[in-house]
């Protein structure tokens, strides 16, 4: 990222994410040279030539006995942009995972801020381990974005004026919100991700079940569709598992 001081334009309110795959290395034919290796050696090699069709039952089987290791041995560099608070959930998967984030310390941050859009649910019904979220009224989605952008403003307001006076951005920020939006690159492997995804996305056939905030939910569905075009036959054998990574 630029270390370059942009001049804001007001405050900008979205209810969206970005996410673009910049970078992969990445393909069907990784996971199959990567197994293969183990009895056929350099032999394995010849795979990459191979029409990995003819081989969607060996990636069936190693993500049903969950043989892991093939499907580290590809990468995916993603561009995301997305609230602040998103991040520190995506941040707690480490293992397989590398990132870098736009930096408050070196670059004035813009007035870009999260505001649910209206089919956000907005209402918690039930106890920890059993809720579920439920539409609001129209009367609470106009409660949250005028207290929301009212914040922000505020907040924003309050971070030009000690830029203003002098004040070092890294002291400045302090009082913006986790709704601001940041952005980062996220570079992970095909294991790595499916075991996010897991976690990240809420599906009624899935093995195990999960409970994701929407919002990180938004990132991993964006992420999903652009891996699986890369790697159908993992994807689908993902799928077909119950969504487990191996």
């Amino acid at each position: 990222m630029s270390d370059e001081t942009t001049a804001p334009t007001g405050p900008r309110f979205r209810g969206d994410v970005t996410v673009d795959l910049v970078r992969s290395a990445a393909a069907d034919t990784d996971v199959i040279w990567a197994a293969r290796v183990s009895t056929a050696g350099e032999q394995s090699l010849e795979a990459l030539q191979q029409d990995p069709e003819k081989s969607a039952g060996l990636i069936n089987f190693l993500m049903r006995d969950r043989h892991g290791t093939p499907f580290e041995h590809n990468s995916m560099t993603f561009f995301i942009s997305a609230p602040i608070f998103v991040f520190r959930e995506f941040h707690r998967h480490r293992s397989g995972w590398s990132y870098n984030e736009e930096s408050g310390r070196y670059r004035e941050l813009q007035p870009v801020f999260y505001v649910p859009a209206e089919d956000r649910k907005l209402v918690q019904q039930g106890r920890p381990g059993r809720y579920e979220f439920v539409e609001g009224t129209a009367e609470q989605h106009r409660t949250v974005t005028a207290s929301m952008e009212a914040a922000y403003r505020e907040s924003y307001e309050r971070y030009q004026e000690m830029l203003a006076a002098g004040v070092a951005r890294e002291v400045a920020r302090a009082v913006l919100p986790v709704g601001l939006f940041s952005s980062m690159y996220a570079t992970c492997n095909a294991r790595s991700l499916m075991h996010f995804l897991s976690l990240r996305t809420k599906r009624a056939y899935s093995a195990v079940p999960s409970f994701p905030q929407r919002e990180i939910e938004m990132v991993a569905e964006r992420m999903e569709e652009q891996w699986a075009q890369l790697m159908p036959l993992t994807h689908a054998a993902f799928e077909k598992h119950g969504r487990v990574a191996p």
